[in-house]
């Protein structure tokens, strides 16, 4: 898909000012009706700033209404205090908790080492990062019976 225009088509606005459009007779009764409709309707939000003159409806309905930036009214001329309670804390210093072992959180993990009765040769690996011990039996006190039987089920 190109990014052409079409043929007769530009991208520069050589058009000249739009003439304004002629409201007729039957437009200004609808545009009467609208406008009480949705003055009703803004009202009974309690939307009363979006209520809008004749003038402005015609230009709303045209996309040439800009609305009027409304004026904040601040509620809250004084600055926010307490009254009545007294919300102070009545201790003011709290001690940490404190432990015999202050630092458990940060202390270094022991190596693991294994304990158990078989004997470990060495580790094989089955398919991709699947790592599996190889332990000595007592057949096999080398433990290369294990070690082929493992390297021949990976190929095959």
């Amino acid at each position: 898909m190109t990014m052409h225009l079409q043929r007769g088509l530009t991208t520069l606005n050589t058009s000249r000012k739009k003439p304004k459009r002629k409201i007729t007779k039957a437009k200004l009764e609808r545009w009467t009706v609208d406008l009480r409709k949705y003055n009703k309707q803004m009202k009974s939000l309690g939307m009363h700033g979006h209520m809008m003159t004749m003038d402005q409806y015609i230009d709303y309905v045209h996309g040439q209404f800009v609305p009027a930036q409304s004026k904040k009214v601040s509620m809250v001329t004084t600055p926010w205090h307490q009254s009545g309670n007294n919300f102070e804390r009545t201790t003011k210093h709290i001690p940490s908790h404190t432990s015999s072992a202050s630092f458990a959180p940060a202390l270094k993990k022991e190596s693991m080492q294994y304990t158990g009765e078989r004997r470990l040769v060495g580790i094989a690996t089955m398919h991709k990062s699947n790592m599996v011990p190889i332990f000595a039996d007592d057949e096999d006190k080398t433990g290369k019976k294990a070690a082929t039987e493992i390297a021949t089920m990976r190929r095959n």
